[in-house]
């Protein structure tokens, strides 16, 4: 290992001079770079651009952080330069918030030359994503379930002129299940486009799209194996399930100041936790599938802007999202695909800074975690904790619990009451402590909240399992 960590800072030392120009971006690009603060390309960046200039097709594969965006937007935004036209690129990516995230970087860098971008992902307003479409925006950032639903019911929408499509994360655009409605797409685009895929992991499911879709690509791997980022401290902490918040709350109090990213499996557990640690007085915000988009932009908001010191989340929020700030990466509960592992812990450590990731396993996760271990290649150090200490905690953690229970089952049952969109007022909980009180008087209907449909898919927002809207 240290043989190779050698040759790679050789390697660096050696590319550091390395400027945009140099890669045969054009100066007003270059520019746009330098008001980003973009110094230098990142390794990503140095093999996928000129390779994309070059009118090739790219398959890149890059560790979550190491700047994929740009890597995809400036041929993207050079090739509009030259050849101006309506509805010129489509990235498709599995996520709303990545899909908000990729929009604002284009319009970053192409806000000189007046590009315009339109998002269009699932839980907002079909007729205003029609309005925007009617504008024909250069650029289409959305996620597959809801461009599906445009291409076949908005009048006038088509993508024949289309040429270029990026493919960002494309491995988790293919395990959300979204093969029938990339299927579709692909089959309403020109063949005569440039196709770039990239993504932090390579699965069997890219490599058939790869066949399906890209013409004499050019592969361009900057990590060979899976790895996370030196500069992040990896650790894990074995306990007993039933201690799980207790520890969590300790860990919490000894990197208070920090700013945290709590990773569950389930939307009920990430608003469990939530409510939980702001019975505790700590400033948390939970973001999930089954709240609305509305919401999720706005929690999201909270914490970039520091205004929350600790987002909660699920798999949602583990890829491709850039938080500067976040310190600390914690695995509340253990991902059930090892993969998933490097990008959430992915969320920290971004950019050449460090961080920390510590990843809670109990006594049922140990063969998940031993998956964890064989996949980046190394055994992670324990976490310290000193037991008595963590256990002083326990009554107050109990009696959060006991609220956090109880303010679950209210909310259930409101929205079993309005069972509408899943669309529950307090999703942000800013006023978590007085629900229960004004709650007490309006109880609901006799059912548990409608299951909100997949949160990340395209064409599914929160309401009634499935509904689209």
């Amino acid at each position: 290992m240290e043989g190779m960590e050698d040759t790679i800072n050789e390697v660096e030392t050696e590319t550091e001079t390395v400027t945009f120009k140099d890669l045969g971006v054009v100066d007003v690009l270059c520019d746009a770079c330098e008001k980003l603060k973009w110094t230098a390309p990142s390794k990503i960046q140095r093999e996928a651009i000129p390779v994309a200039l070059q009118g090739k097709d790219v398959i890149g594969l890059a560790e979550t952080g190491s700047g994929k965006t740009g890597a995809f937007a400036l041929p993207i935004l050079q090739a509009l330069l030259e050849n101006p036209q309506r509805y010129f690129a489509l990235v498709l990516t599995p996520t709303r918030e990545l899909a908000f995230q990729i929009s604002e970087q284009f319009e970053a860098l192409g806000a000189s030359i007046g590009v315009k971008c339109a998002v269009i992902v699932g839980g907002m307003d079909m007729m205003a994503q029609s309005l925007m479409l009617a504008k024909k925006p250069h650029i289409l950032i959305a996620t597959p379930g809801r461009l599906v639903d445009h291409l076949e019911n908005t009048k006038g929408f088509n993508l024949r002129a289309l040429k270029f499509l990026v493919m960002d994360e494309a491995d988790r655009i293919l395990n959300m299940d979204f093969e029938v409605e990339v299927d579709k797409i692909l089959k309403v685009i020109p063949r005569e486009r440039r196709t770039f895929l990239f993504s932090a992991t390579m699965t069997k499911k890219v490599q058939k799209l790869q066949r399906a879709s890209l013409t004499d690509p050019v592969k361009v791997e900057v990590s060979s194996k899976y790895q996370t980022v030196d500069k992040l401290q990896q650790s894990y902490l074995f306990i007993p399930a039933r201690f799980k918040d207790v520890y969590l709350v300790h860990i919490l109090n000894e990197m208070a100041g920090n700013s945290s990213m709590i990773f569950c499996s389930t939307c009920s557990n990430t608003m469990r936790t939530a409510l939980l640690l702001r019975s505790l007085g700590m400033m948390a915000v939970p973001l999930h599938g089954q709240m609305s988009q509305n919401k999720r932009l706005a929690a999201l908001t909270k914490f970039k802007a520091k205004s929350r010191s600790i987002l909660i989340s699920t798999d949602v929020a583990s890829r491709g999202l850039d938080i500067p700030h976040v310190d600390v990466v914690i695995n509340f509960d253990i991902p059930m695909h090892s993969k998933d592992y490097i990008h959430r812990v992915g969320r920290t450590a971004r950019a050449g800074r460090a961080g920390k990731a510590v990843t809670f396993v109990t006594q049922y996760d140990v063969e998940l975690y031993q998956r964890i271990e064989h996949l980046i290649g190394k055994q992670l150090p324990l976490y310290k904790t000193e037991e008595e200490e963590v256990m002083l905690l326990q009554e107050r953690v109990a009696e959060a619990q006991r609220v956090a229970k109880m303010e679950m089952k209210d909310q259930d049952e409101k929205k079993g009451g309005k069972r509408k969109r899943g669309d529950g007022e307090d999703d942000d909980m800013e006023t978590s402590s007085g629900v229960r009180k004004r709650l007490m008087g309006k109880k609901g209907g006799k059912f548990g909240g409608g299951k909100g449909g997949k949160g990340a898919r395209g064409g599914k927002g929160g309401g009634a399992k499935g509904k689209r809207h």
